[in-house]
């Protein structure tokens, strides 16, 4: 009898696993219907002959579109800096007016909830 009651509990669970993870699946991680789609930041200077410093951040735990646009906001609030996420390539690419610290890049994206594993120097 005790074997028959955790056999349905352990089905319930995986029941309910599959169920949420095929919600998840179809709304995306942060994308979901109950919550409203992340907005961009607008960044007022997009013209790049004015940046003079580029660095590409290879960025993990980006899954949908509101995680591209969340990393890219974190970074475009930072003063002189104009970003785009490719979320395929899980990177961005970071236009700089003056150079930012690798640090400063990593901890604006960590605190949007994301890892920023290497940094590159592109000019």
């Amino acid at each position: 009898m005790a074997t028959a009651i955790i056999c349905i509990i352990l089905v319930i669970a995986v029941i309910v696993g599959v169920k949420s993870y095929m919600k998840k699946l179809r709304s995306g991680c942060c994308g979901a219907s109950s919550e409203p789609s992340v907005k961009k930041v607008k960044v007022k200077d997009k013209d790049l002959s004015h940046y003079l410093h580029e660095k590409v951040l290879k960025i993990d735990g980006m899954t949908c579109g509101n995680c591209a646009n969340r990393v890219a906001n974190a970074l475009n609030h930072l003063d002189g800096v104009y970003a785009t996420v490719d979320l395929m390539k899980e990177e961005a690419m970071v236009h700089m007016k003056e150079p930012v610290d690798d640090q400063t890049l990593k901890k604006a994206v960590a605190a949007a909830g994301y890892t920023v594993y290497k940094v590159m120097d592109q000019k």
